[in-house]
């Protein structure tokens, strides 16, 4: 039997995110735009907010933003658009800005987000190929067919078994 594209999935739980998440933080613990380190982090909402609050617990930065992107019309994807910007008197250019998200695919969304700070640092928790060079630091690799589903996205329940008897 053929898998259902859905079931090609990386499930992860809230403990793997936040350890991943962790992770993130110390590989740009040491990395910090100069000798003041990071100034600020910004989310990319909604799925940067959750690593971003950890990465910037982990670093101690308490300057935090969002900006969010658009690039879906109900289900028909779309040139991606900033919707919400973060204070650009606080961010500028990007210089000292970590920008965190959950996830990079195709690296659409990165490619405003870096337009509207070319000087940030772009991490994410998990990196596609197709998107990896949109990203400065990442903690995980995942093929370009393999579907993340967050904690977020999940509620427990019954799981049938992939093979053999349901006993």
């Amino acid at each position: 039997m053929d898998r259902l594209p859905h079931e090609k999935g990386f499930h992860v739980s809230w403990d793997q995110l936040h350890r991943d998440a962790r992770a993130l933080a110390w590989r740009l613990q040491d990395q910090g735009a100069g000798e003041g380190g990071w100034r600020a982090v910004v989310a990319i909402t909604r799925g940067g907010m959750a690593p971003a609050m950890i990465v910037s617990r982990e670093l101690d930065i308490r300057t935090v933003d969002t900006i969010s992107v658009k690039s879906y019309n109900h289900q028909t994807q779309a040139e991606p658009q900033i919707i919400k910007s973060p204070d650009m008197d606080v961010v500028g250019d990007g210089t000292g800005v970590l920008i965190v998200d959950d996830l990079v695919d195709t690296g659409k969304t990165l490619e405003v987000v870096r337009a509207a700070m070319p000087k940030a640092h772009v991490a994410t928790v998990y990196a596609k190929p197709q998107g990896k060079p949109q990203v400065d630091t990442f903690v995980t690799e995942v093929s370009q067919d393999t579907w993340i589903f967050f904690p977020w996205d999940m509620a427990l329940q019954y799981v049938k078994p992939y093979h053999g008897a349901d006993d």
